[in-house]
């Protein structure tokens, strides 16, 4: 037979065109785009759906360490699960480094928690925490060349922000090697100060949470990342953007002429502060960072994904249980909002809500919709052309979409670890029915179809299209 696989009568929509067409596959990969095929060992009707490639989601957190006597709800199995029910075929996770940990090491220990344990395909953006002269000398040049070519620097939270210095010094590390950078930009010191005075003044609520984390705090922190950026010559990832001052701050380093790409979450656009203010500590279910904003905000970010500022649509997965004394209700976190887990679950509910609330409701086009949560994704991250379209040679990670399926979303819904999910009850137009991952059905009607082990493999990058 000609091929393993072909998709019949499908909307195939790419980031540039929509065309009708029918899809062999053979080899795990796409080997024929044309009307009429036929000779298959098996033969799907795609009659009235659209075909887009799989989603990327490259900014998701699974079974990080979080701190003392806290876990992470998912692990790679419940995780990637999750991102499969959701319509992606791969994910972007991070290895955090710990304070004088080789990144050898580091990488090491995400392997092994990984391995054999991925349903859809994985790769690793390196954290970088403890950069020493030999980390940013010899380990991170070696590793950028075996194919971890993107990391991430935080300007808060303690034990893991760098100094400005060091950033610089990681930056360019990054120029010198090719490197793509992302940052999570907020003030810590500010943050710090505006704790002590809620702390001063009996203000321990969950609510708090986002007013000792204001805008101003994460708009500063972006204009000196970029500043930073622009002292070594160097292209950043500005990600989480939350409100329209920190995107302005992008609009603005591109109108310089940086090379930036900036990140939105679902978050910013469905949430915002009035959540974390609830009775029983519901708010703090909605803890995140940055937190989210007001309907100003969200309207802005919209913005953003429409007329371009914002190039990736991730969900930046981090999930942690609610009731659950190594969750959000931890004895420390009853009591100060200080001590709930930040973070948020959201990799199997990225996709639907940004078709629901924008291609359904006219804010983006489907075309739109692919660069957003898939071929950009790709490109910056160094996976394109093999990942994040439909064309022939790329991996046959195809997303069967119904635009007219309705559904409301809610917990058990999207198997993932975490026991509740923030758009719990929201009304969704359009959902993924059937997903593949290089060729193999891994998602059908809702449930995973694999019969044995998962079948995701790890990914070796090539160089960011930002860099090159």
């Amino acid at each position: 037979m000609r091929f393993d696989t072909v998709i019949r009568n499908a909307t195939v929509v790419t980031a540039s065109d929509s065309f009708k067409s029918d899809i062999g596959i053979k080899d795990g990969r796409i080997a024929a785009l044309a009307l009429g095929l036929t000779e298959a060992g098996e033969v799907i009707d795609a009659t009235g759906l659209l075909a887009l490639p799989g989603g990327i989601d490259s900014h998701v957190h699974l079974d990080q360490p979080s701190g003392d006597g806290i876990v992470m709800a998912d692990d790679f199995d419940s995780g990637t699960r999750s991102a499969a029910i959701g319509g992606n075929s791969t994910v972007l996770a991070f290895c955090m480094q710990e304070k004088g940990q080789s990144l050898r090491e580091a990488l090491k220990v995400y392997h092994a928690k990984a391995d054999d344990k991925c349903h859809v395909d994985v790769a690793f953006h390196l954290v970088i925490t403890d950069p020493t002269p030999e980390v940013l000398g010899q380990e991170l040049p070696a590793l950028v060349e075996d194919g971890y070519t993107s990391l991430k620097v935080f300007m808060t939270y303690e034990g893991l922000r760098l100094r400005d210095d060091e950033i610089l010094a990681t930056l360019d590390t990054a120029r010198r090697t090719g490197a793509l950078v992302m940052v999570h930009c907020e003030n810590e010191d500010a943050i710090r100060y505006l704790i002590g005075r809620h702390e001063e003044e009996g203000k321990f609520a969950p609510k708090f949470h986002a007013s000792t984390r204001p805008v101003a705090a994460e708009r500063e922190a972006t204009h000196r990342a970029l500043s930073l950026a622009e002292i070594v010559d160097v292209p950043i990832v500005i990600v989480h953007v939350s409100n329209r001052e920190a995107m302005e701050e992008i609009r603005r380093a591109r109108q310089r002429g940086q090379k930036i790409a900036g990140e939105t979450c679902p978050q910013y656009l469905m949430l915002t502060a009035d959540d974390l203010d609830q009775e029983a500590l519901e708010g703090a279910k909605y803890v995140c960072s940055p937190p989210p904003r007001d309907k100003a905000s969200q309207d802005a970010c919209w913005e953003g994904l429409e007329q371009g500022v914002f190039d990736l649509f991730s969900s930046d997965h981090c999930p942690f249980r609610f009731d659950d004394a190594e969750g959000k209700l931890n004895e420390k976190g009853k009591r100060h909002f200080r001590w709930i887990p930040n973070g948020i679950p959201g990799v199997g509910t990225r996709l639907p809500i940004l078709f629901s609330e924008g291609v359904r409701k006219g804010r983006i086009d489907l075309n739109q919709f692919v660069a957003l949560t898939a071929t950009n994704h790709a490109k910056l991250y160094g996976l394109y052309p093999r990942k994040g379209t439909i064309a022939i040679g790329a991996d046959a990670d195809i997303a069967l979409w119904d635009p007219e399926k309705r559904m409301t979303l809610t917990n058990d819904l999207l198997q993932h670890g975490a026991d509740y999910t923030p758009y719990e009850g929201l009304a969704i137009e359009g959902w993924p029915v059937r997903l593949l991952v290089r060729g193999r059905t891994i998602v059908e009607d809702g449930a995973l179809t694999e019969q044995e082990r998962p079948t995701g493999t790890y990914l070796s990058r090539g160089k960011s299209s930002l860099v090159r």
